[in-house]
C-alpha cells in the first residue's frame, strides 16, 4: 500500500512538471509568434514609408520631365499607389524598359519589352561574372573560352525567357519635339519565375561547356540568390 502511494505520488509531481513544461512552452511560442509578428509589421511599416517618399519623388520627376501616362484609364497617382503596392511583396521586382526615340505606341510597347528583356540578362550575367571567374579560374582545366562562352550562353537564354517572369505595371510616355517619343514600361518581375529561368538558362548553358558537376552546382548556387533590379 505504502508502495503504491509512493508510486501515485511521484506519478502526481511527473504530471504536474509536463504540465508546468507543455504551458511554458505554449507561452514561450506565444511570445515568440508575438515578436514575429510585430518585427514583419515593423518592416512593413518601414516599406511604406520608403514607397511613400518614392511615390511622391516619382510624381515631380514625371511632371517635371513631361512624362504622361500611356494608353491608361488611371491616371498616373493611381497606377503609382497601385505599383508600390505591389511591390510591397517581395516577390516582386521592379524593372524598366526605356525607349528614348520611337513613333507609334504599338512600337514603342514593344521595344520597351525587348530592352526590358535584354536589361535583366545583362544584369543577371553581370551579378554572377565575378563569383563565376573566380570559381572557375581557380581550375586550370576550364579554359578562358569555356567561362565566355558559358555566360554568353546564359545571358542569351535569359533574354530569350524572362518574358515569361514579366508583367507590365503601368507605362508611361513623353514628346520628344521632333516627331518621336520617349517611353517607359515599368514592369514587375515575378522572382519566383525569373529564378526557375535562370536556373534553366544555366543549366542549358553549362551543357554546352566543359564545366565539371561540382563547379556547375555551385554555379546554380549563384544564380539561385537573385539580385537587385531597381536602379
Amino acid at each position: 500500500m505504502k508502495h503504491k502511494i509512493i508510486y501515485y505520488a511521484l506519478l502526481l509531481v511527473a504530471m504536474t512538471f509536463a504540465a508546468t513544461q507543455l504551458a511554458t512552452a505554449q507561452n514561450y511560442e506565444k511570445k515568440l509568434e508575438k515578436q514575429q509578428q510585430k518585427a514583419k509589421y515593423e518592416a512593413q511599416k518601414d516599406a511604406m514609408k520608403k514607397r511613400a517618399g518614392q511615390y511622391k519623388n516619382k510624381i515631380k520627376e514625371y511632371e517635371k520631365d513631361g512624362w504622361k501616362l500611356a494608353s491608361d484609364s488611371r491616371t498616373i497617382e493611381v497606377a503609382l499607389l497601385e505599383h508600390y503596392e505591389k511591390l510591397t511583396d517581395k516577390n516582386n521586382k521592379q524593372l524598366v524598359g526605356e525607349v528614348s526615340q520611337c513613333k507609334s505606341i504599338n512600337i514603342c510597347r514593344q521595344s520597351a519589352m525587348n530592352n526590358a528583356q535584354n536589361s535583366y540578362a545583362s544584369m543577371a550575367s553581370a551579378d554572377i561574372k565575378g563569383r563565376i571567374e573566380s570559381l572557375l579560374r581557380a581550375d586550370a582545366n576550364v579554359p578562358e573560352t569555356e567561362i565566355d562562352k558559358m555566360l554568353g550562353g546564359y545571358e542569351r537564354l535569359v533574354s530569350a525567357d524572362v518574358s515569361g517572369a514579366l508583367s507590365p505595371s503601368y507605362s508611361v510616355i513623353k514628346d520628344n519635339g521632333d516627331g518621336t517619343k520617349s517611353f517607359q514600361t515599368i514592369f514587375l518581375v515575378n522572382e519566383t519565375e525569373a529564378s526557375k529561368i535562370r536556373l534553366r538558362a544555366m543549366e542549358k548553358s553549362l551543357l554546352e561547356t566543359k564545366i565539371t558537376v561540382k563547379e556547375a552546382e555551385e554555379i546554380s548556387k549563384f544564380v539561385n540568390e537573385g539580385f537587385e533590379t531597381e536602379q
